[in-house]
């Protein structure tokens, strides 16, 4: 048994996040601006807020997995339908459904199990990553 605190809405307002950071520094590096900067810029501080969120009591493989996966389909589709961009090769279009495919597999809930609380900055918590406390 394994346990996902993650939730399908918290992955796609990652992938949401992503996507307009995206859009706005592809503008941003084709035509200069400070608005597509800041439109970029807004887009990946929302990714940051986002992943933490999402990270939570949850793990990285799973979180990049799903971020992964529904970035690739959801961005995909924005940039055929509003950038009007188009892949080369049919192959690549079966590529992107078998993306979607695999997330079926991952079983992403639609809803959290737990509350998100912000983390402290200044955690005395153990880092799970090694054996010393975090400061």
């Amino acid at each position: 048994m394994y346990i996902i605190t993650m939730s399908l809405p918290e992955i796609f307002a990652l992938s949401c996040s992503e996507i307009v950071g995206d859009f706005g520094f592809k503008s941003f590096a084709n035509g200069g601006g400070v608005v597509p900067f800041v439109i970029g810029l807004s887009g990946y501080i929302g990714v940051v807020v986002m992943l933490i969120v999402s990270l939570q009591n949850s793990t990285v493989l799973m979180v990049n997995g799903a971020w992964d996966g529904m970035s690739a389909a959801i961005e995909s589709i924005a940039a055929y339908l509003f950038l009007g961009e188009r892949l080369q090769h049919p192959f690549q279009y079966l590529g992107l459904f078998l993306i979607i495919v695999g997330l079926f597999f991952l079983k992403i809930p639609n809803s959290k199990n737990k509350l998100f609380v912000w983390p402290s900055l200044f955690a005395t918590k153990i880092s799970p990553l090694s054996n010393s406390k975090i400061s």
